[in-house]
């Protein structure tokens, strides 16, 4: 999984088996450090505009420790609902159960079902006040 970062981020919440993270500001080179001191670093993604705000010394730092840069663009609001609930809600469509049904027993709207099922492209999902991003 890929943890969303930026200046607010608290350090010690990110898991130490973290590879990939995505910054969604610029953030100090200080907190980059610690970052790559706690976890095994190998890619960092971010959007353009975050890449261009970087400093000189923190791309550097960067290149220095090997740390592959990818630019890509990850839009929308990320899904709020717990995995657990949507492996359930994913499994019970799976099984041709009615919208009502499923409301019924996950207590998430039958529209919000629909939309998962139907058009949701997101890959983000909130765990907590983390963001986690699913390959």
């Amino acid at each position: 999984m890929k943890y969303s970062v930026n200046n607010n981020t608290s350090i010690n919440r990110i898991p130490p088996e973290t590879s990939e993270i995505h910054l969604v500001r610029p953030i100090k080179l200080e907190s980059l450090k610690k970052i790559a001191n706690n976890c095994s670093l190998r890619k960092i993604s971010m959007s353009e505009s975050c890449k261009k705000r970087l400093s000189k010394k923190t791309m550097q730092f960067l290149k220095a420790k090997g740390i592959e840069i990818r630019i890509n663009s990850e839009r929308g609001r990320a899904i709020g609902i717990p995995l657990k609930k949507m492996r359930q809600v994913i499994e019970m469509r799976a099984d041709y159960r009615p919208l009502r049904e499923i409301e019924e027993t996950t207590g998430i709207p039958k529209s919000t079902v629909h939309y998962l099922q139907k058009y949701s492209q997101r890959k983000k999902i909130k765990n907590g006040k983390m963001i986690v991003y699913l390959k």
